[in-house]
């Protein structure tokens, strides 16, 4: 095709070959070699070699993946950016992600969340073998994204009407939360003295090998919220671990949060306890962007004040 073309790039004249080429291979082997076929295989062709020529040694794309189908590149290859197609495919390959999935992680950005807290060499790594999960850290996204409950960024939550609708959409909640993520319990009652508390939902994370537990919220984070959070986790420590367990991981969700009050509150405690931010729909790019802008901001003062 490249030849027959012989590097002639005029609108009207490609559109003649693409429906000759269509017309021809219908002719000679039957149905399946539409137009929109024709146009996706040569797209397929010219992305893929192409990458391979134009990339420095720094990054090779990954092999193709016996477990993608044609669905899945045809969504492949509509990432514009070389590295989050890449991504996207070593994902797809280690999570056996669907096309509905797939097509969902693309469409809320996933590669864009995760990046944002990479450095060069970081982002180079899960560009070739995809999220690697080594500390609790790498385990918590932000924001998550909760678009699958179907609600609007104005609906009017309600804790235990949050809590049940994820719980109805497990599966697509624990894809959201990222691989690694298991289903342990959820309202699991503590008694201190006499005294119940309730997590909201208990995970085991099969890759970090510790106990999850999440604490859902509707307002902005309060440091109330980080107290009651250490009291769950140092309970679980205490009394739920088994041997073999790391330290079991604290996670608040909420619409808002303040990371220097996150900071200030756990101080230099080793302990981990995050707070994550979710939406209730798909951010758009100028949304994402300047969300991240804040964290790499952030992000970099923090990188120089540990080097004060």
């Amino acid at each position: 095709m490249e030849e027959e073309q012989a590097g002639k790039e005029r609108a009207d004249y490609g559109s003649y070959l693409l429906q000759e080429i269509s017309r021809r291979l219908a002719q000679e082997f039957g149905k399946g070699f539409g137009l929109t076929t024709i146009k996706y295989i040569r797209r397929f062709y010219l992305t893929y070699p192409a990458i391979r020529h134009e990339v420095s040694d720094e990054f090779q794309p990954p092999d193709f993946k016996e477990n993608l189908c044609w669905t899945h590149y045809r969504l492949l290859m509509q990432v514009a950016n070389k590295y989050a197609r890449a991504f996207y495919e070593v994902e797809t390959s280690n999570s056996n992600w669907s096309t509905t999935e797939l097509d969902r992680q693309i469409c809320s950005f996933l590669f864009e969340r995760l990046a944002h807290s990479k450095d060069k060499k970081g982002l180079m790594d899960m560009v070739r073998k995809g999220q690697e999960i080594l500390k609790p850290e790498d385990a918590i996204k932000e924001p998550l994204i909760f678009e699958f409950l179907g609600w609007p960024e104005t609906h009017k939550l309600v804790e235990s009407d949050l809590e049940e609708a994820l719980i109805n959409k497990l599966e697509k909640f624990l894809r959201e939360l990222g691989r690694g993520f298991t289903f342990v319990a959820r309202q699991q009652r503590l008694t201190i003295d006499g005294n119940h508390f309730w997590v909201d939902l208990v995970m085991y994370h099969s890759v970090l090998k510790a106990f999850v537990l999440i604490d859902l919220k509707i307002k902005p984070l309060k440091h109330s919220d980080l107290g009651q959070m250490q009291l769950y986790r140092n309970y679980y420590d205490m009394e739920c671990r088994s041997e073999g367990d790391n330290p079991t991981i604290g996670l608040i969700l909420c619409p808002k949060h303040s990371k220097k009050m996150v900071q200030y509150f756990l101080g230099d405690s080793d302990k981990p306890i995050f707070a994550s931010k979710y939406r209730l729909t798909l951010p758009t790019e100028e949304e994402l962007e300047e969300e991240l802008k804040k964290e790499i901001q952030e992000f970099n003062r923090n990188k120089l004040r540990l080097k004060e």
